[in-house]
């Protein structure tokens, strides 16, 4: 079953974004239960899962950004897609972007977006065969200096 998260998804979600980036630092602080309480409030803002047998499964993560040239035509960002490491290649992670790409046209979106770190070319077949294309346009990545103290 695709639909939006729930309160009650935190934990499954987590355990997905684990597998998706394994080496970042776990938070104790409270504060990624937080930013996902924001997430799931939040108009615009859509976390998806895909649901199994009780289980999250697969999750992606929706921005819907209002827009003033494209005649004020919102545009998509998806963030964040997982599909469970043992269920990969089953057709989950298709399922998901499916829905993900339909709520971004249902909210008058005129493009989504999306990038990957990945070099791996299952990926970027992956997402060749959800719709998207690495020929488009160039994406540039900037990220805050570090610092010096």
């Amino acid at each position: 079953m695709f639909r939006a998260a729930r309160p009650d998804d935190f934990a499954q979600i987590i355990r997905l974004y684990r597998q998706l980036n394994p080496d970042d630092p776990v938070v104790d602080d409270g504060s990624d239960e937080a930013a996902f309480a924001q997430i799931v409030g939040a108009p615009g803002l859509h976390l998806f899962v895909l649901e199994r047998d009780g289980v999250v499964v697969a999750t992606t993560y929706l921005n819907v950004i209002p827009n003033i040239s494209r005649s004020a035509s919102p545009y998509a960002v998806i963030e964040n897609v997982v599909v469970e490491k043992s269920r990969r290649g089953t057709g989950l992670g298709r399922q998901i972007m499916a829905g993900t790409l339909q709520a971004a046209w249902n909210a008058g979106c005129y493009k989504a977006m999306l990038m990957t770190g990945s070099r791996d070319p299952s990926t970027h077949a992956f997402y060749r065969a959800c719709g998207f294309s690495a020929d488009v346009k160039t994406a540039y990545l900037a990220r805050p200096p570090r610092s010096t103290s």
